[in-house]
């Protein structure tokens, strides 16, 4: 072989390489393209879902990545009667939902509703801030939260009911969640925490108060 013929061969093997190395990066990226576009499901959602009434960062903090999610709401009837859902599916078979809802419960009844279970295999954690109480309950991979907020809708009198009116709230995770222990325990109470304002505000409670944004954060595990 001359070394004419030898520079040709190097150079056919050269270019032939850098095509190689141009479509392994060209399937690359279309490769996670494809992936990206198969994951994002909860990120194409409204920045606040539910009648606005729950950020979309929320749900992301809790759900694990998917193709498609589905966002809906629903209330019904008014006063004394008064509930607000709102729910979250997804391709990957998880669901965050949660409802509030006026009724008559005093705090303790509330507590041992929602506590006494839990109390009981030592996984329930309470958070308490201006007459706003969270209870929220964790297993290994999925949890539950409650929120309690005194609240009489307008229109309607507290004297003639035999418990204080509230606003009580319950979310939880069905399925696999994105994170575990006291992060996914803070983004589901954070998710009941949104629908309770938002119930507090269609409820036009009576000698209303400013809400705090958040509430204080769980311990870690």
């Amino acid at each position: 072989m001359t070394e004419g013929d030898q520079v040709s061969e190097w150079a056919a093997t050269k270019a032939s390489a850098k095509g190689f190395l141009i479509c392994l990066t060209v399937l690359s990226l279309v490769g996670a393209a494809a992936w990206f576009a198969l994951t994002t499901g909860l990120e194409r959602l409204p920045s606040k879902i539910c009648d606005g009434a729950v950020e979309r960062d929320v749900v992301i903090r809790v759900l694990p990545r998917t193709r498609t999610a589905e966002e809906g709401a629903n209330q019904a009837n008014m006063g004394e009667d008064l509930m607000f859902t709102c729910h979250v599916n997804t391709s990957a078979d998880s669901i965050l939902s949660g409802m509030a809802r006026v009724q008559e419960a005093s705090l303790q009844q509330w507590l041992n509703h929602y506590g006494e279970g839990a109390d009981s295999r030592g996984n329930a954690v309470r958070v308490s801030v201006d007459g706003i109480e969270t209870l929220a309950v964790l297993d290994s991979h999925s949890g539950s939260s409650s929120v309690y907020i005194s609240c009489v809708p307008r229109g309607v009198q507290a004297e003639d009911a035999t418990e204080p009116y509230a606003i009580v709230a319950e979310a939880g995770v069905i399925g696999k969640a994105r994170v575990s222990g006291a992060a996914l325990r803070q983004a589901v109470t954070d998710f009941a925490y949104q629908i309770t304002k938002h119930t507090y505000e269609l409820a036009d409670c009576q000698a209303p108060r400013t809400l705090p944004h958040d509430l204080p954060r769980y311990e870690e595990d």
